[in-house]
């Protein structure tokens, strides 16, 4: 097939790569993002991409944004009208009834996204089991149609109780909507999520309507300006869940991007760990903004079903990545008493550290790596000139107040405290769960990761660290290697036994089928794409597509089909979800939910086993085989001398900064290894060798003792 292309906005960088499998070619490009208009910082790291009709080639362009996340976050979306049935007009301020924070007792829950006047009722009922109980009163709707246009509502969220079961009267509200006069977006609550519990659907609805006004012009605007520069193919988005959907599916479902970017690292760190046969992987992807973790387990990407953003929950797929504030660009500085911090502040792309030269003045992670030597000074990508100089003005009013013997050891205690920040984000996902991370090996990427690979080891007392080709730009690798990936669920609360059982496989089955007839385009789109395609890789995309989501209709083994069952013991409130295999009886199904029972909570129960929504899960993959991307081939020449700092030895040593090709065999540190987009650091105590595969691996050497504990860390997060 022709060539894909995976781009990742971050809050400091965009990264690019690009692979053809035909001819094995490979582009890696990285530029500052723009905060201000995140499409120019795309568009700019494809201009700044080496090789001539890179896009003209291309016949995936598979896109990780975090628009919609912006959009929730500084409250800049839609203004939101709500219909809702009579009796519900406040469910998002009654929410659950709990607090986030149950020690804080002036803890206040985030404002709703509709304010009270523009939550609207209209007289109506659908039983649980979708029956009518009452019809809808049009003049209710007509009413809240004449509020909304007065009060200058650009969308509205639809969300009628048990509308999941029966979506008749939604649907007659959208056209009584419409003849009223409203032309702007609508969102129905059964199209968005097919689940029961009704603060959560009216939450996840509310922000579908919210971000789509922001999330669709930029995915129609960035599709135009590719098209401009010779794009003649597919642009995909990632899902919050991990694969990938069209542009148009996008744009209709905006809530399923809310994580679209962290989630990409966390899917490739999965292959990786397939690759290598790495059972439990810690993912440590370090960029400079935040750090994003997850733990992997038998290669699989952890999903949840319902995620949170800022108080808001959302009924959608969700990748478990643990977010912290800590970053190449955290800035760090000291408190009222006297203690050094370390973010979540971050300095982001503008004005970005201080050794950037680009405004910045305030020290960060950034420059305390640069003093130590962590970072080799000089040009990287993107154009962006480092100076040690100005790392080292930055760091040295740290040390006074904070008590700290000079600059080195100023720029010490902000990495190291960086470092516990990540690992206490890592206990978050590990032993929190039951998961001992010492028997895992961490998969550090990102354009810092590599270089806490082992400081991240010795926090958490592990022996084995993996750095993946294409380290600093791996989330975009991941985006490369996305599936097209569909879900659609439903409520069915039934006893668990072999006769729900065929029930569950008959509601599968229509689910899968509506999920292969999705349009994989989208009406407009489709045509707009498939006319400036012509012959080229995009017509080709989408015939491929569409021969394989005809194959997953007629049953056949072009697309797979995953089952998941949420589950409980009758009686309790909250699920687990499980996978239902091909063939399997409740037997085999409850054995497995006891296990995962046990497992999170330490001890199981005899009471009947409980299905509370079916799962259903269409994933098309893109490509015949998911083999690692290898990096661009670089030059082999020998390493040069540096003063590098050994967290270890507590001192500068004399050591190497040695390019990546010409590490050919098992070498111990302290060194760096150097490639285009990141740095490796290596500490005393470790040894690095190059795999097969392309990946770096570094182990503890025997002799070498473990610093730190699955449980508790050795390094105190503040310092004086």
């Amino acid at each position: 097939m022709s060539t894909v292309i995976g781009i990742d906005v971050g809050g400091t960088f965009t990264d690019l790569v690009s692979y053809d499998a035909e001819t094995g070619d490979i582009t890696v490009a990285k530029q500052p993002t723009t905060p201000e208009a995140p499409e120019l910082g795309v568009l700019a790291a494809v201009d700044a991409a080496p090789g001539a009709g890179l896009l003209a080639r291309c016949s995936y362009f598979v896109h990780g944004t975090t628009v919609g996340l912006n959009a929730l976050l500084e409250r800049r979306g839609a203004t939101v009208g709500l219909i809702t049935t009579a009796g519900f007009r406040d469910v998002l301020e009654i929410r659950r009834g709990d607090r986030d924070d149950p020690y804080d007792l002036f803890w206040t829950p985030p404002p709703p996204l509709v304010p009270r006047r523009f939550r609207r009722e209209a007289r109506e009922r659908i039983a649980h089991d979708g029956t009518t109980v009452s019809e809808l009163e049009p003049a209710d709707v007509r009413d809240a149609a004449e509020v909304f246009r007065a009060g200058g509502v650009d969308a509205v969220a639809v969300v009628l109780i048990n509308a999941y079961a029966n979506p008749r009267h939604e649907l007659r509200a959208r056209e009584l909507l419409r003849e009223a006069g409203f032309a702007g977006e609508v969102s129905l609550s059964h199209e968005v999520s097919g689940e029961y519990r009704e603060y959560e659907r009216t939450t996840t609805t509310v922000v579908d309507a919210f971000v789509r006004r922001r999330m669709g012009p930029y995915l129609h605007n960035l599709d135009r300006e590719l098209r401009r520069r010779g794009f003649s193919g597919r642009l995909l988005v990632t899902r919050s869940g991990g694969g990938a959907f069209t542009l148009a599916e996008a744009a209709a479902r905006p809530f399923e991007t809310i994580l679209s970017g962290p989630v990409a690292g966390a899917a490739a760190t999965a292959r990786v760990a397939r690759v290598l046969g790495i059972r439990t992987a810690i993912v440590a992807d370090v960029g400079g903004t935040s750090f994003d973790t997850a733990l992997i387990e038998d290669a699989r990407l952890p999903l949840l079903f319902q995620g949170e953003v800022q108080g808001l929950p959302l009924q959608s797929p969700w990748a478990d990545v643990r977010s912290v504030g800590a970053g190449g660009g955290s800035v760090a500085y000291v408190d009222a008493g006297r203690l050094l911090r370390v973010g979540p502040r971050s300095a982001g792309a503008v004005p970005g550290p201080a050794c950037y030269q680009r405004g910045g003045t305030e020290p960060t992670v950034t420059d305390a790596a640069l003093h130590l030597g962590m970072i080799i000074p000089g040009r990287m990508s993107g154009g962006i000139v480092l100076s040690a100089e100005r790392a080292a003005e930055a760091l040295a009013p740290l040390a006074g107040p904070a008590g700290l013997a000079g600059t080195d050891a100023a720029a010490e205690g902000v990495v190291r405290i960086a470092a516990a920040h990540m690992a206490q984000a890592v206990r978050g996902v590990s032993v929190e769960r039951g998961v001992d991370p010492r028997g895992s090996a961490i998969v550090a990427f990102g354009g810092a990761g590599p270089m806490f690979g082992c400081l991240l080891a010795d926090e958490l007392g592990v022996d084995r660290v993996v750095v993946p080709p294409n380290a600093g730009n791996f989330s975009a690798v991941g985006l490369m290697q996305a599936d097209i990936v569909r879900s659609a669920a439903r409520t069915l609360v039934r006893t668990l036994d072999d006769t729900t059982l065929e029930e569950i496989a008959a509601m599968a089955s229509t689910l899968f089928d509506r999920l292969a007839e999705r349009d994989a385009g989208g009406g407009e789109e489709a045509a707009a794409v498939g006319e400036a395609a012509g012959a080229g890789p995009g017509r080709e995309a989408a015939g491929e597509e569409a021969a394989a989501l005809q194959k997953a209709k007629d049953g056949e083994a072009a697309a797979v089909r995953e089952l998941d069952l949420d589950l409980r013991y009758r009686g309790q409130e909250h699920t687990l979800t499980v996978r239902a295999e091909p063939g399997e009886d409740a037997a085999a199904i409850r054995e497995r939910f006891a296990t995962a029972y046990h497992r999170s909570y330490g001890h199981e129960l005899t009471h009947p086993l409980e299905v509370v929504t079916v799962r259903s899960t269409l994933r098309v993959p893109l490509r015949g085989e998911h083999e690692l991307v290898p990096a661009p081939p670089s030059p082999g020449e020998p390493g040069r001398k540096i003063r590098l700092w050994s967290f270890r030895r507590r001192a500068f040593v004399a050591s190497r900064a040695l390019p990546r090709a010409a590490l050919t065999e098992r070498t111990p540190g302290p060194l760096v290894v150097v490639e285009q987009t990141a740095t490796t650091y290596v500490d005393d105590g470790f040894t690095v060798e190059a795999h097969p595969s392309g990946c770096l691996l570094i182990s503890r050497a025997r002799d070498a003792g473990r610093t730190g504990t699955a449980g508790t860390s050795r390094t105190e997060t503040s310092s004086r």
